[in-house]
């Protein structure tokens, strides 16, 4: 399965054009709106979407997320393992009609949608960049959260659960309590595994008249921490390639402005630019200026891996490829056997690999848009017998 976010400025109308693409290319595609609380992908298509997928093309159908379905149908999901906990409180449980959708829920709807769509290509017209990449990093900070409050190793001794209260001495969790973890687990790796899938990318939408390069850098290096993959970049509603040769001196020397403007970003960049012109044609038209009859966008491959150099400096080192990272705004801090990676507005925590929790940390450099973090082994912890040769 082929899932591609189109996140940024233009995010419906891009989003429609690739879809229409990969289905006359006749692949089973599903065109996906999510978080547009304005509809505008509903004006770019000229019908109105539900959270029901109607075809709109061959091979190809088109729905929104819903929020609020999406929340009363995990609370009536609930409804069943939080009953103990309603009874032993003396609360009331709230009816459908009254469930309002709380902060979040439109990120839930989204990773609901990418784990239940069995289309050949899914093409989601994404929140905006920073929504988005918190919307795909949610599923791997929640099973950390409930791997912290409820363990496997809790799990696995529910049938001693009465003898070990007994032990103890204060009330084991119940029943419904491992239950209600095994399924949010569930769904969670569910939506992980379509996250981190090879065919999972995202395309960036920039305006062609004002591109942002800085912003770009900093979006880039958010996805990058995440290990979510850029495949390409777009500028949408750039001037008619024309426009450079105009009568019109101020027309004329906009567009020159422009092409020198995305040479330079295209030149930056180590994923393909794609570009839309103006003015905004029928969507047919949109789709073979960006795509033609080029191979799809590739995403790029930046591997994070561990380098021995124990026998030459008795380091080793770990490399996270983040470009677009700045070095101004870089964080880190060893957290037992973690790695807490901070980069602006986004930060992740990194469980270290297995060699490098018996090292501790004693430097670190960012360059070309690579982190190179250096770990000394621990005499006290590193196998017996391998600490002659370090250093």
């Amino acid at each position: 399965m082929r899932t591609i976010l189109v996140s940024g400025d233009g995010a419906e109308e891009v989003a429609a054009a690739t879809a229409l693409h990969h289905a006359r290319q006749g692949l089973t595609t599903h065109l996906l709106a999510a978080d547009d609380p304005h509809r505008v992908l509903d004006d770019v298509l000229g019908t109105r979407l539900t959270d029901q997928a109607v075809r709109y093309a061959d091979a190809l159908t088109v729905a929104r997320t819903d929020g609020p379905s999406a929340f009363r149908a995990a609370i009536d999901g609930l409804s069943g393992v939080l009953g103990p906990a309603f009874d032993l409180l003396g609360a009331t449980p709230l009816d459908p009609e009254e469930l309002t959708p709380l902060p979040g829920t439109g990120q839930l709807a989204l990773l609901r949608s990418l784990r239940t769509v069995r289309d050949q290509v899914l093409v989601v017209a994404a929140p905006r960049p920073a929504e988005l990449i918190a919307a795909l990093a949610l599923p791997e900070q929640l099973d950390r959260y409930l791997a912290r409050l409820l363990p496997e190793q809790r799990q696995a001794a529910r049938a001693l659960r009465p003898l070990l209260a007994a032990v103890a001495g204060v009330p084991m969790p119940a029943e419904w309590l491992f239950e209600a973890r095994t399924r949010a687990a569930a769904a969670l790796a569910e939506a992980r595994a379509v996250i981190e899938a090879p065919g999972t990318t995202v395309r960036l939408v920039v305006q062609a008249a004002a591109p942002r390069a800085a912003e770009l850098r900093r979006i880039r290096a958010g996805l990058a921490l995440h290990r979510l993959r850029l495949d390409a970049v777009v500028a949408h509603r750039a001037l008619p390639a024309a426009a450079t040769g105009s009568a019109d001196p101020w027309l004329a020397a906009h567009a020159v402005r422009e092409r020198d403007t995305l040479a330079e970003l295209a030149a930056e960049l180590d994923v393909p630019l794609l570009t839309s012109r103006q003015p905004g044609p029928a969507l047919e038209a949109v789709a073979e200026q960006l795509y033609g009859g080029a191979a799809a966008p590739q995403a790029a491959e930046h591997p994070w891996w561990v380098e021995d150099r124990l026998a030459e400096d008795g380091l080793l080192l770990w490399h996270l490829a983040l470009p677009g990272a700045d070095r101004a705004e870089l964080e880190l801090v060893r957290r037992g056997d973690e790695l807490v990676v901070g980069l602006g507005g986004y930060r992740r925590l990194l469980p270290l690999p297995a060699a490098l929790r018996r090292c501790t940390v004693s430097g670190a450099a960012l360059t070309d848009g690579t982190l190179t973090v250096r770990f000394t082994p621990d005499r006290d912890l590193w196998p017996r017998g391998l600490t002659e040769g370090i250093g």
